[in-house]
């Protein structure tokens, strides 16, 4: 008993095992039905193989059908235009295999050419070659003419359009991956699909030939059949030309309607492949589904069989039966369709709850969140926002500078939310960073802003203004005097532009609060993962996230671009190996950073500077006092003023030469120097000796002594 059940359970095993042997046989197995096939067209057949044959074309038509009708997608059966093209070389291999058999045995009987020709030709004619002569050519009209021509206009069509819509699948594809919506791996089986479907409609177009050619090929085979069959069996055997006449009728329209169903079969499951491209699931229960959709289409329709069914002279049955089916079917989808209306509802309502169970207690959480950056409009400023018509959207100007301070500094700046504000005045706008306000101004919508950098009269007619970035004297204009102020050498600039440019410079000024813990976590993560082997090494090891986006943040205050990300970080183990003062790192990363800063700051081929006196690098030199990490600037603060007038007063003699230099000081002094400046002169650069590359030139314009 116990080999027996072990028997039983090792059975599928065993089978599974075999199918799995028989896989990469499959190849050869398609090779030697092929040469099957050929050897038909060659060799003749005995009528008990030409039987399997047209048993097996029967047999792959019905299964080629039901296939077509259960798969979702028509891609699933990518291969049928290869399936069609052998079923039509196994018909016509069989017919001419029977041609063989009706012409040299025709003369012997019914049965000359196998049992199922002689089953087609007797039973479904009924022995009567006038009603299967008019079978046969009905069902190549129908295959020809009607089935085989609507599935190969269908493919032609689906082919043509295909291939015409593919650049813009491929754009889509693209966008969707540029914005992060897909993964690199979901565009390319996309961009295949594609290019699959549109190769398989192609294909279907060319298919539907085998189908016309193999009708064609029919008709004429058994015009030959009959005629030859007559000569053969009256002249040669001497049958007398009546029995001849049907007998070779029976045998040939026999075999004539053997090969046509299969034909009509595949035929009909090409045209059902075809005109499945918008139909999404299997055949039945997509159409199922579709027709579902309108139960007073039923319900109209039994009423009008009904009717018809009640008229004097028409059958009563099977109208009733169809008007009471209509109607019943009309009468059960109505009810389902309540059932789900009701059960939507009832979802709906149920999610409706659940909102505003969430919405409840939302608000606390919103109020705790704080955006990075936040314009806020007066309500006359909305078409900044809504209207692109008359000058570019101020979302899209945003997007723009976000890019460009991408490129220019290294890091993703957070998203700027746009809102309206009713308690603005009507053309005022605000801008805000983490919740704090930092500026505003006011605009005209409609007109133009012109600015003289020059100063002076603009010659134009307007409304007089102050520049809200620059605090200058502007104008605003009409649009039509553009190209007048253009003319007069003026800064014409539209209302976007205004709050752009504002925005840019509030951004400058505040970059380094900007740079967030998550964005730095998201730089050594997302943004530069060729560095991931050195970020392993030092994070968190020698130094954390956090001190890195201190460092980071040390840079962006003076306007360095951290976008050499790998760069600064090799500065940072190189130096957090010997101090853990954040200052110091930066000052020794600065000193990597040297072709970066002598390139940002060179004007002319020239580093304009302005070196730090002999006078004041003693006074500082003896002003820090501690050792190591502990090191800090004690300058008495009239030491301290009097070091303000002397920059002061050197700098403002340069820019009146039209001069903007650059502060050079030792590498030991530049951070407490830099302390000092940037609270009185935030704009002016510090350089120390070790930022300048060896290979700049520089251009010295005097001593601050």
């Amino acid at each position: 008993m116990a080999s027996t059940a072990s028997s039983k359970f090792q059975l599928p095993e065993r089978l599974g095992l075999f199918v799995a042997r028989l896989g990469p046989g499959r190849d050869l197995a398609l090779a030697l039905g092929v040469g099957a096939i050929i050897a038909m067209l060659i060799l003749p057949m005995p009528a008990w193989l030409l039987d399997m044959g047209l048993a097996l074309s029967i047999t792959a038509s019905v299964l080629i059908l039901m296939t077509a009708l259960f798969i979702e997608k028509p891609l699933q059966l990518s291969s049928f235009p290869t399936i069609l093209l052998i079923t039509t070389m196994l018909r016509l291999g069989l017919n001419l295999a029977s041609t063989r058999l009706i012409l040299g045995h025709g003369h012997e009987g019914h049965e000359a050419a196998g049992g199922v020709i002689a089953a087609f030709g007797e039973f479904l004619m009924g022995g009567e070659t006038v009603i299967g002569l008019t079978i046969f050519a009905i069902l190549i009209v129908i295959n020809f003419v009607v089935i085989t021509k609507g599935a190969g206009r269908i493919a032609e069509v689906a082919a043509r359009f295909s291939l015409d819509a593919m650049p813009g699948k491929q754009m889509a594809i693209d966008a969707d991956l540029n914005a992060g919506m897909i993964t690199e791996e979901q565009a390319r089986e996309r961009r295949a699909e594609i290019e699959a479907e549109s190769g398989f409609y192609g294909a279907m177009d060319g298919a539907s030939k085998f189908v016309k050619g193999d009708a064609v090929a029919g008709l004429l085979i058994t015009g030959i059949n009959i005629v030859v069959g007559l000569i053969v069996g009256a002249v040669i055997h001497g049958v007398p030309f009546g029995e001849a006449f049907t007998t070779y009728t029976i045998l040939t329209v026999g075999d004539g309607l053997v090969s046509q169903i299969p034909a009509l079969i595949v035929s009909t499951a090409a045209g059902l492949l075809v005109s499945k491209g918008g139909v999404v699931g299997k055949t039945g229960a997509a159409l199922g589904e579709q027709l579902g959709r309108y139960p007073k289409a039923f319900g109209i329709a039994g009423a009008l069989m009904v009717a018809l069914a009640l008229m004097p002279g028409l059958p009563f049955l099977p109208f009733a039966l169809l008007g009471g089916l209509c109607g019943w079917l009309a009468w059960s989808m109505s009810r389902k369709a309540e059932t789900a209306s009701a059960a939507a509802r009832m979802e709906e309502a149920a999610a409706l709850q659940r909102q505003n169970a969430a919405q409840a207690e939302e608000p606390i959480a919103r109020t705790l969140q704080m955006d990075a950056l936040r314009i806020e409009l007066g309500y006359a400023l909305l078409p900044l926002i809504n209207d692109a018509s008359a000058e570019p959207r101020l979302d899209d100007q945003v997007r723009a500078l976000r890019r460009q301070l991408a490129i220019d500094y290294g890091f993703v700046l957070p998203a700027v939310r746009i809102l309206d504000n009713l308690a603005l005045q009507p053309n005022e706008y605000v801008v805000f960073v983490k919740e704090t306000e930092i500026a505003r101004g006011e605009l005209r919508i409609g007109k133009l802003l012109v600015i003289n950098a020059g100063g002076g009269e603009t010659g134009l007619s307007g409304e007089a203004t102050q520049e809200p970035v620059f605090k200058l004297p502007a104008l605003w204009i009409e649009r039509e005097l553009r190209q007048e102020a253009g003319f007069r050498g003026l800064t014409v600039v539209d209302c976007g532009t205004v709050v752009t440019t504002h925005l840019t410079e509030i951004v400058k000024d505040n970059i380094a609060d900007l740079l967030s813990y998550a964005e730095t976590q998201k730089l050594l993560d997302e943004v530069h993962k060729e560095s991931a082997k050195l970020i392993a090494d030092i994070v968190p090891s020698r130094i954390s996230i956090s001190g890195v986006q201190r460092i980071l943040q040390n840079l962006l205050a003076e306007g360095v671009s951290i976008r050499d990300l790998p760069t600064i970080l090799e500065g940072v183990a190189e130096a957090s190996a010997i101090t853990a003062n954040l200052t110091q790192v930066t000052e020794h990363v600065r000193a990597r950073l040297a072709r970066q800063i002598s390139a940002q700051h060179t004007l002319n081929g020239t580093i304009p500077i302005v070196a730090l006196g002999l006078v004041w690098d003693e006074a500082f030199s003896e002003a820090i006092i501690g050792q190591g990490d502990d090191r800090h600037l004690a300058m008495a603060p009239s030491q301290l003023q009097a070091f303000i007038a002397a920059v002061r007063e050197t700098y403002d003699r340069l820019a009146a030469q039209g001069e903007i230099p650059c502060l050079l000081t030792s590498p030991s002094l530049r951070p407490f120097v830099r302390s000092i400046i940037e609270r009185v002169r935030p704009a002016t650069i510090v350089l120390s000796q070790n930022e300048i590359h060896p290979r700049a030139r520089l251009r010295s314009l005097g001593a601050i002594g």
